[in-house]
């Protein structure tokens, strides 16, 4: 199971993902302030409008009523999409760090792995030198 996964992780491009990384944030960023500007229209009912008599007139007070409830319903869907680009921009932040921490991980793995070669290759000389001893 740990070999899948192993697998998954290095056929992921990390250099691409990590140069990309910002580009996203910002990215995120921009929808953000583009969503977050605009306001979801008022709704200009009048409560005192007078009920209509005639067919024209109801005809029309119907339309008003059906355009109402479609400004109700556009106000929705802006609430939702401001709800979803916040998420986006939360997930890209998160995206963001995550690359960041997963880049020092790597730098401190390459690291690491050079030090024990070293000590390695030390460990080795030793051995060589007290064989031949």
């Amino acid at each position: 199971m740990a070999i899948g996964w192993l697998a998954v992780l290095l056929s992921v491009p990390w250099s691409d993902v990590v140069r990309n990384a910002p580009l996203v944030a910002d990215s995120a960023k921009k929808l953000w302030n583009a969503v977050a500007r605009k306001s979801p229209r008022s709704l200009n009912t009048d409560p005192d409008a007078k009920t209509a008599r005639s067919p024209e007139a109801q005809a029309i007070a119907a339309l008003e009523s059906r355009v109402s409830e479609l400004e109700t319903a556009a106000a929705d869907l802006q609430n939702q999409m401001v709800a979803s680009s916040e998420l986006i921009k939360a997930l890209a932040d998160q995206n963001s760090q995550l690359v960041k921490g997963i880049e020092a991980m790597r730098i401190r793995v390459l690291w690491l792995a050079g030090a024990v070669l070293v000590v390695g290759m030390v460990a080795a000389a030793s051995m060589l030198l007290i064989l031949m001893r």
